[in-house]
């Protein structure tokens, strides 16, 4: 009997060039986020990428934030910049949203909540580039607006090996499962066969 997954929607957070770039040039760490998104495809959960970018002249960028502030200084990540653009090799389909934002979490300054009610989405699954920015970001904001979440926990890179473990291991678990790829993937086959 196959299940619904019609309040389930899949995130890829921000698996841009500009981003990626930064992890790899090896086509394989995007594998389990390829993966993810294949799967969630078959089983007809929604795809909802976020990307972070900034509009011409950066009116979102403020001076006391530190992340984002050197950005009107030095340019690049405006919305039409190429580093912004999903990779190429996790290519949106024509009915996928591309969110942007404007901060670290994927709900700031996006339409993300306006998307997720509208379809009746009250379960994330939660990808992303990285672990301690945009995945940390949304866990915590998710939880707070009391949806259900998993992270998989492959499909989710840090620069710094020890915080990606510290935050998979002990700290999304109090908020959140943390599954890999394959288990979620298992889990989703289980109930389409």
């Amino acid at each position: 009997m196959k299940k619904s997954f019609e309040n389930t929607a899949l995130l890829v957070m921000d698996l841009q060039n500009g981003i990626v770039s930064r992890y790899s040039e090896s086509q394989e760490i995007l594998s389990p986020f390829q993966k993810a998104v294949e799967a969630a495809r078959r089983s007809n959960i929604p795809v909802i990428f976020v990307r972070v970018a900034f509009s011409e002249g950066y009116p979102e960028s403020n001076s006391r934030n530190k992340m984002f502030s050197a950005l009107s200084k030095s340019g690049g990540m405006t919305v039409v910049d190429p580093g912004t653009q999903i990779h190429e090799s996790l290519q949106p389909k024509p009915n996928e949203p591309v969110v942007t934002k404007y901060r670290v979490s994927a709900f700031a300054g996006s339409n993300l909540e306006v998307i997720l009610r509208s379809k009746g989405i009250d379960t994330l699954i939660l990808s992303g580039i990285a672990t301690s920015g945009v995945v940390l970001s949304t866990v915590r904001e998710a939880a707070d607006k009391d949806y259900a979440i998993t992270v998989l926990s492959d499909a989710c890179l840090d620069g710094d090996p020890e915080v990606h473990r510290v935050l998979t291991e002990k700290v999304f678990p109090r908020q959140a499962d943390v599954m890999t790829v394959e288990d979620w993937v298992n889990s989703l086959n289980c109930y389409n066969s």
